[in-house]
């Protein structure tokens, strides 16, 4: 069925929505695995079914409020939420969604550029923004995965450190993290986080690393807070799109379908494999992405004229984008699924071993 989107007409048929909902429960898996919003898998994967990268965005951040509503719910029963610290942030996150907004509705009309209708300048820039930002989350993540390191020491204060010998005022002291920020950190932070939650649907990922390695707050509370964070995010982030045309309510319910699924079996994962392996499958599916997404720019470059080859070689650069997409979510998937069967087979015989204990016992 088509769909008018932006001025565009989105064909939405039965295998679309299918993929759609593959996309949704790979996403959600790997949400809950990794703690990451799974955006980084989804948004790309929408892009590489034809939707345009815009309204890609903006049907998953709407997607993302609801599942960030849940997690931030769990996080604040455990209290590792900070909803003070989370306020000061929401302070610039918010003006810098609203930025990424702007910018990518701009190009998205081709800033001004009537021979620009497709929205290619859009789709170039926020694989670009995506390619660059999660490269640098991947090679860090497969650093810190090299012969000889280790979780023992924990992460770095390196960087906490400095910032605390600069000690620039006003210090916001956060009771609940136990740290003490200087507001124009806090507010960098916020603008960064909420930029790149608007233009690629991935805060988390510049969020939770400044909240540990800048801040210098405990794991667990960072991630806690940046659910909590990204919950007003995704609000503030789908009222802003849906204001400018951008969110198709189908694929944000399509995402749901197999997120929902999805996010359980990867939460359930999580708690029976070592923080090391989730490192390792969170790297080699977010690399693998990052490839992916690579693959599909030199599209965007000949559509925008900037360089020139046989248009029939769009084909066969977006299939094998997509190829590889698939081979990076499913291929970390079946690693999840496999730990969890591995674990439910194990629970299985230790239980029918303890009812046989019991039952020699009473005997």
């Amino acid at each position: 069925m088509d769909w008018p989107v932006a001025g565009i007409f989105i064909h939405l048929n039965g295998i679309t929505a299918l993929q759609v909902i593959c996309l949704g429960f790979v996403g959600g898996t790997l949400s809950g695995f990794i703690g990451s919003g799974g955006a980084f898998f989804m948004t790309p994967g929408m892009m590489n079914l034809g939707i345009q990268g815009v309204v890609a965005v903006g049907s998953n951040i709407t997607h993302k409020f609801g599942k960030a509503m849940v997690g931030s719910r769990k996080h604040g029963k455990m209290g590792n939420v900070d909803r003070k610290l989370a306020a000061f942030l929401l302070l610039t996150a918010f003006a810098g969604i609203r930025l990424a907004v702007m910018v990518t509705s701009f190009l998205f009309e081709g800033g001004g550029d009537s021979h620009n209708p497709t929205g290619a300048g859009a789709n170039l820039y926020i694989s670009l923004v995506f390619v660059g930002v999660l490269s640098i989350v991947s090679l860090s993540m497969l650093r810190d995965l090299r012969p000889g390191s280790s979780d023992v020491a924990g992460p770095s204060r390196a960087i906490v450190d400095f910032f605390g010998r600069l000690h620039l005022p006003p210090m916001i002291h956060f009771k609940v993290a136990d740290v003490s920020v200087s507001l124009w950190i806090l507010l960098l932070v916020g603008l960064a986080t909420g930029y790149l939650a608007g233009t690629i649907g991935v805060g988390g990922f510049i969020g939770v690393p400044a909240m540990i390695y800048i801040f210098g707050i405990p794991t667990a509370v960072a991630a806690g807070t940046e659910l909590y964070l990204a919950m007003f995010l995704g609000a503030f982030g789908a009222l802003n799109y849906a204001a400018e045309g951008f969110v198709d309510i189908r694929l944000t319910l399509l995402l749901y379908i197999g997120s929902l699924v999805g996010v359980y079996l990867g939460a359930y994962g999580v708690k029976v494999v070592s923080e090391k392996y989730i490192r390792m499958v969170t790297a080699m599916i977010i690399l693998l992405c990052v490839i992916s997404r690579g693959i599909a720019i030199p599209v965007y470059l000949r559509q925008l004229g900037i360089v020139t080859f046989n248009p029939g070689w769009d084909t066969y650069l977006n299939g094998a984008s997509q190829v590889l997409l698939y081979v990076s979510g499913l291929g970390g998937t079946f690693l999840i699924l496999i730990q969890v069967f591995r674990a439910y087979r194990q629970r299985q015989k230790l239980q029918r071993t303890m009812a046989v204990v019991r039952v020699a016992s009473e005997v």
